[in-house]
C-alpha cells in the first residue's frame, strides 16, 4: 500500500484538493450550520488538512505504526465549544472519507489500471483509519459538550440563586432592595430569558419530596417552570404568564409531593420574597396531612403562626396548654377532633363521618374541650384563637417529632375513628 501511494502522490495530493473543493461547496450549500460557521476557504482547508491526515493514517498503518488521532481529537472539541452539531460533523467526514476512496481509485486507475487489485486490500485499513478519527472525534465532542453543559448548569444556577435569594441571601427580610441589587436581578432574568415585568411566583418542595425533572413537568402550554435542586430541597421559579396562581396546584399534582406556593410578583427583583413566603407556605402543610399544594394567600392565618415561632409558642401553651397535659391518647384524640372539626368548617356530623364515629361523640370531646381550655366554640373570636393554637401544635409536631416527651410513634399512631394517620416528617 505505501509503494502504490508513493508512486500516485502527486496526482493523489491535485486529486484530494480537488476533493476538497466540490466537499466544502456540497457542505455550506446543504448544511446551514456549518455555513453560519465558517466561510468557503477556511473549511476547505479544514477538509483538505483532514483528507490528507487520513492518507498519512493509511501509512503509518501499512508500516505496523498508530494512526495520529490528536488533530481528530482537537477538531471534536473545537466543533463542540463552536456548537456545531455533531450530525454535521459526521456527515461531512463521511462524504470526505468516500471521496478519499474514489480519489485513490481515481488516482491508481489513471498510473496503471493493473494495479488496482492491489489497492482493495487497502479498502480495509482506510476504512479502520477513518473510523479511529471518527471515534476520536466523538468521543472529544461528547467530552467537550458535556464540560459545557455542566458550566451552563452552573451558570443558570447561579443567576437563579441572584433571583431566588436576593441581596443578602434567603434568610433576608422582604423589603425593598438597594438600586444595585434590582439591577443585579434584571440583569440574572434577562439572562434567563425572563420578562423585565411579568407575573411571577415561586414553588418550594419539601426535601423528601422526589421532585420534578429538571425541565419542570406540564405541557407546553403551562406556566414555564426553572428549577434550582439544594439540600434542602427543590425551588421552582414560575413564570406565570396569564395563567392563573391556582395552575401552579395542578402543574404539581401529578407529582404527588408537598409544596408551598408564594405570592405573585410582577418584577425580577421581587422573586426573593416570593421565595421567603414560599417556604413560609410549605411550613403550613405538614407531612401528616400527605401531599398538597399549600398557597400561601390561602395559608395566611397558620403563615402567620409559622412566621413567629416565639409567640406561637406561647399561643400553643396559653390556648392548649391543659389538653396538651393529657395523657398522649387522650390529648390526640381531642387535638384530632378539633383539627377535623374546624376542617369540615365546624360540622359536627361532617366531622364524625371522618373519624368514623357517632356524632354525639365528637360533640363530647368538643365540650370537653371547650371545659379543658375555657373557650367557647360558638364564639367567633376564641375559635380564631383555637385555630391558630391548633395550628402551631400541628407545625410544632411537623418541625420537632423526635423531642416531644409526651409523643407516642408517629408511624403507629391511629385517630380515634381508626384512621391510619401518615408519618410525620423526620427531622433533618
Amino acid at each position: 500500500m505505501e509503494r502504490i501511494i508513493e508512486e500516485i502522490r502527486e496526482d493523489l495530493s491535485r486529486r484530494i484538493a480537488v476533493a476538497a473543493d466540490r466537499l466544502a461547496d456540497r457542505t455550506l450549500a446543504e448544511d446551514p450550520d456549518y455555513a453560519a460557521l465558517l466561510g468557503r476557504a477556511e473549511l476547505r482547508e479544514r477538509i483538505h488538512h483532514a483528507l490528507r491526515q487520513a492518507v498519512e493514517g493509511l501509512l503509518r498503518t501499512s508500516r505496523g505504526l498508530p494512526v495520529e488521532l490528536a488533530e481528530a481529537r482537537a477538531v471534536g472539541t473545537l466543533r463542540a465549544e463552536q456548537g456545531l452539531p455533531l450530525a454535521s460533523l459526521l456527515r461531512t467526514h463521511r462524504r470526505g472519507g468516500r471521496l478519499l476512496w474514489q480519489s485513490l481509485t481515481e488516482a491508481v486507475t489513471a498510473h496503471d489500471r493493473a494495479a488496482l487489485p492491489r489497492l482493495l486490500p487497502g479498502a480495509t485499513a482506510l476504512w479502520d483509519v477513518l473510523d479511529q478519527m471518527t471515534d476520536a472525534m466523538t468521543e472529544s465532542y461528547r467530552r467537550a459538550e458535556a464540560a459545557h453543559g455542566d458550566r451552563d448548569r452552573e451558570r443558570r444556577a447561579a443567576l437563579l440563586d441572584v433571583l431566588l435569594d436576593g441581596g443578602d441571601g434567603p434568610s433576608a427580610p422582604a423589603a425593598e432592595g438597594s438600586a444595585a441589587e434590582i439591577s443585579a436581578a434584571e440583569a440574572a432574568a434577562a439572562q434567563l430569558g425572563l420578562p423585565e415585568r411579568g407575573r411571577f411566583t415561586v414553588v418550594v418542595l419539601a426535601a423528601d419530596a422526589s421532585g420534578p425533572p429538571a425541565g419542570g413537568p406540564g405541557a407546553a402550554s403551562a406556566p414555564r417552570v426553572l428549577w434550582r435542586i439544594r439540600a434542602d430541597g427543590e425551588i421552582g421559579l414560575v413564570e406565570l404568564g396569564h395563567h392563573p396562581l391556582e395552575s401552579v396546584r395542578e402543574l404539581l399534582a401529578p407529582l404527588g409531593v408537598r409544596a408551598g406556593v408564594g405570592p405573585v410578583v410582577t418584577a425580577p427583583a421581587e422573586v426573593a420574597r416570593a421565595h421567603r413566603l414560599a417556604a413560609l407556605a410549605l411550613r403550613t402543610a405538614p407531612e401528616s396531612e400527605g401531599p398538597r399544594t399549600a398557597l400561601l394567600d390561602e395559608r395566611l392565618p397558620a403563615a402567620l403562626v409559622a412566621a413567629q415561632a416565639e409567640l406561637a409558642g406561647r399561643l400553643r401553651q396559653v390556648v392548649l396548654g391543659p389538653v396538651l397535659a393529657l395523657p398522649a391518647q387522650d390529648r390526640r384524640t381531642l387535638l384530632t377532633t378539633l383539627g377535623t372539626w374546624l376542617a369540615c368548617h365546624g360540622s359536627t356530623t361532617d366531622a364524625a363521618q371522618r373519624l368514623y364515629c357517632h356524632r354525639n361523640t365528637v360533640s363530647n370531646r368538643l365540650r370537653r374541650l371547650e371545659q379543658l381550655t375555657g373557650r367557647s366554640l360558638s364564639d367567633p373570636r376564641q375559635v380564631v384563637e383555637l385555630t391558630l393554637a391548633h395550628s402551631a401544635v400541628l407545625q410544632r409536631v411537623e418541625a420537632e417529632p423526635a423531642t416531644r416527651p409526651a409523643a407516642p410513634d408517629p408511624r403507629a399512631a391511629r385517630t380515634p375513628g381508626g384512621t391510619v394517620r401518615r408519618s410525620p416528617r423526620r427531622p433533618a
